[in-house]
């Protein structure tokens, strides 16, 4: 069976933010990545997690709660719910310190490997933290539920996609000036 590709609009974020755009919208109709196993299994062949977590039902459910949590945490920073679902999300593991002959590294592991991709996700999104919690941004489109990480230089990017989002925004600004004229 050949693999299927990936169908959504943007790609290539960070783990956690590409988890939560693993739902979009298209012509007006809520998309989600994650109905299925083929689903997961195209999003985690997109963040190289593929050769090391399986896509079955077990993990498509486990990822799928670490999903709600780091959405509900995009959406409200603060709040003492949403941060205690993303620690529950990260007591299902943790990272070993390792050495060998490369020298020193880290190892993730779990109890439970269908907590892995979930749990890799939440992890990544504390790095985001760590770095610039002013950089993760949902698109400035009305109708547009993605969520990117400003790289920007001087951090002031509003779009998911300039050639999405931004493009439909300027058409929709010329459309309602030429209607005013």
């Amino acid at each position: 069976m050949p693999a299927m590709s990936d169908p959504r609009p943007l790609t290539g974020e960070p783990v956690s933010l590409d988890l939560l755009n693993t739902r979009w919208t298209r012509d007006g109709t809520r998309q989600d990545l994650l109905t299925g196993t083929d689903g997961l299994q195209i999003w985690l062949k997109a963040n190289g997690l593929d050769t090391r977590f399986s896509a079955d039902d077990a993990t498509l459910e486990r990822t799928l709660a670490a999903r709600d949590a780091l959405a509900a945490l995009v959406a409200s920073p603060g709040d003492k719910d949403a941060l205690r679902r993303v620690d529950e999300v990260l007591d299902h593991g943790r990272i070993r310190a390792t050495l060998d002959a490369g020298g020193p590294g880290e190892e993730a592991e779990f109890a439970d490997p269908a907590w892995g991709p979930g749990w890799t996700a939440a992890r990544g999104h504390l790095d985001l933290l760590r770095t610039a919690p002013d950089r993760i941004r949902v698109c400035a489109h009305e109708a547009c539920v993605l969520h990117f990480f400003d790289t920007s230089r001087n951090g002031t990017r509003r779009w998911c996609s300039m050639a999405l989002c931004g493009n439909r925004a300027k058409a929709s600004r010329h459309y309602a000036r030429s209607r005013e004229g």
